[in-house]
């Protein structure tokens, strides 16, 4: 056994590094790295399908606070295309991610070897991930890939975080090299300083935020994953602002605090959305401000700004100014920067700010909410109400349990409803949405934290698009919950179709005309995991707190009725699949007619105004 081959010094390298997991699935470009990884410490979890890889190690990062990234190794060709989902998914959420692909060897390039993605220019099928990477790197000596390892982790998890992918042929696998190359890097582990505001600045906004009637702080990922959550929670005390948050802030608050008034956007609720159009100053930290959290940006429906004054704060200087008019803004650390403003407006409000009746109104509107869940979330039908799941599911999982919801239902409902109390514990699609994302990252999630209670909620169509987690569950031991909300459908899609054009077409699922969905418990106990099958609304409960205590991995197979998110958001879907009568006009005139004005569209706004079409 050669220690000197590159293979036996990169796995030495990652160890040096904390990496202590690999997600992964074999080929013939990667044995080398497998036989010296057959000696680590490091884990290595084997999937049944790249993507499966690429998410879990997402769920991963995710469940560790960020502070190290998932890694995945990959074989080449269809292992590199098959990963791109799960890679491009944690690109637009902002999750660390290295990427270690084989490819074909050296002396092979221009050759068009076996496997190879060539047709553009030959030894490039590397480039394939440069859209949703923050840098792709082919090595193509052995002694460039320390340096080359050494940039990919501190890129990852610098500024906006992110993934990279080092492709590597094969051949230098088994290359030896001087070990000096990679004890050069090995201790190259900087303490990088997190950006952060001014103290001016930092005044400056203190008062915007402590000197107005109603202020709101909006919360995104970049909050959890900055570790700022408490600091938030504590700015919003002292200055006792409410608080909203995007899907991925989910959890910034607790949303039992006080102060804590839910998501908006697209599914937000009519209150939630109303205080962001009402307020006279928000700060927004750690979002991009994307669509589904701001109603496709249109005026009058989540955000007014102006006349509302913003304040943003992002790791990334691009964001600041893309989608709306900045009155202030910082391209800093989520952590750092609220750091500073909690310091300022202690420092100018001692004694805190009061504002009487703001706790009291988000009381109200919440305990309102509530009452029209009520009658659904009680309800003994079958197949079941989404309401009485999530309920259900609530009353179960502990308080720093995790939920890994998957699109759809799961997702939408999960973040309108579900009360979470610990950051970092609702894991969900944002910028990709991916279906299929929640069962295989749920095997990440509970690898990090093998001590927490981690449920998957998954539709059908997202558990059907890969059951294999269920292998790499029951080989492990690796004790997720998946609970199948089946409905027998791409529910949401069936939805919005039988919305506009009242048919479903090619988005629900029959067999010789009638309603029709696999078995899902019975394919759990195929795979070698135990699976339920829920019969009646009655015993959903009982099931899922047998399955979490086993302490094995379980799969609960439940019929859900396929009814709406009810959602006061507004998506602009619903605006271009309009009126069949309609479609001859021109986006412009059906826009004027039904007096929609995108605030990117100021001109129909001032044609209005002036009578005009």
């Amino acid at each position: 056994m050669r220690k000197d081959l590159v293979a036996f010094q990169l796995v030495k390298f990652l160890e040096s590094r904390g990496v202590e997991r690999i997600f992964g699935l074999c080929g013939h470009t990667v044995i080398a790295l497998l036989d010296a990884l057959k000696e680590s410490e490091i884990e290595y979890v084997s999937v049944r399908h790249e993507q499966i890889a690429a998410h879990a190690a997402d769920g991963y990062a995710r469940a560790r606070g960020c502070a190290v990234p998932g890694v995945v190794m990959t074989h080449l060709g269809p292992g590199l295309t098959n990963a791109t989902t799960g890679v491009a998914e944690a690109g637009l959420n902002s999750i660390p991610m290295v990427v270690i692909a084989g490819d074909v060897p050296t002396c092979y390039f221009g050759r068009h070897p076996h496997q190879e993605v060539n047709m553009h220019s030959d030894a490039s099928q590397f480039e394939i991930y440069r859209p949703f990477v923050k840098r792709a790197w082919r090595v193509g000596r052995p002694e460039l890939l320390p340096e080359i390892m050494d940039k990919a982790f501190r890129l990852a998890l610098s500024g906006r975080p992110g993934p990279v992918l080092v492709d590597i042929p094969m051949d230098i696998f088994s290359m030896p090299l001087d070990v000096r190359f990679f004890e050069h890097r090995a201790g190259n582990l900087p303490e990088l300083p997190k950006p952060g505001i001014s103290e001016e600045t930092a005044a400056e906004i203190a008062s915007a935020l402590g000197d107005v009637q109603k202020p709101v702080l909006y919360a995104g990922g970049g909050v959890i994953s900055s570790g700022a959550a408490r600091i938030l929670t504590e700015l919003a005390s002292h200055l006792e602002i409410p608080v909203l948050y995007t899907l991925m802030g989910k959890g910034s608050i607790p949303d039992d605090h006080p102060l804590a008034v839910g998501m908006t956007g697209f599914w937000g609720t009519e209150f939630n959305n109303a205080m962001a159009m009402s307020s006279d100053v928000m700060m927004a930290v750690g979002t991009r401000l994307s669509e589904a959290d701001c109603s496709s940006w249109y005026m009058g429906e989540t955000f007014d700004v102006p006349p509302t004054k913003l304040i943003h704060i992002d790791i990334n200087p691009e964001e600041i100014g893309r989608n709306f008019q900045t009155a202030i803004g910082a391209a800093c650390d989520a952590k750092s920067a609220l750091g500073s403003i909690l310091a300022a407006a202690k420092k100018k409000y001692p004694g805190g700010v009061r504002r009487p009746g703001i706790a009291e109104s988000i009381a109200k509107s919440k305990a309102s909410y509530r009452a029209s869940l009520a009658d659904a979330q009680q309800s003994d039908q079958y197949p079941m109400r989404p309401e009485r799941i999530l309920k259900d599911l609530r009353d179960v999982l502990p308080r720093d349990g995790f939920v890994v919801a998957d699109v759809g239902w799961n997702k939408n409902g999960c973040g309108q409803q579900f009360d979470i109390y610990e950051p970092g514990t609702f894991v969900a699609p944002g910028g990709l949405c991916t279906m299929g994302y929640g069962p295989s990252s749920a095997l990440g999630v509970k690898v990090a934290c093998p001590d927490r209670k981690v449920v998957a909620l998954v539709g059908d169509g997202g558990m059907g698009t890969n059951v294999s987690p269920f292998a790499t569950a029951a080989a492990e031991g690796i004790a997720v919950v998946w609970i199948v909300m089946n409905n027998r459908a791409f529910g949401t899609i069936a939805g919005l179709e039988r919305q506009h054009y009242d048919h479903q077409f090619g988005t629900v699922f029959t067999k010789d005309g009638a309603p029709y969905s696999p078995d899902f418990a019975a394919i759990g106990e195929a795979y070698g995991i135990k699976g339920y099958k829920v019969e009646r609304a009655q015993d959903f409960k009982p099931i899922l707190s047998e399955a979490l205590a086993s302490g094995k991995p379980c799969v609960i197979d439940v019929l859900m009725e396929n009814a709406p998110v009810v959602t006061w958001g507004c998506w602009n879907i619903n605006d271009i699949y309009r009126k069949r009568g309609d479609q001859d006009k021109s986006w412009r005139t059906w826009a004027f007619e039904q007096e929609i004005t995108p605030w990117y569209m100021p001109e129909i706004a001032r044609d209005k105004a002036e009578g005009k079409k």
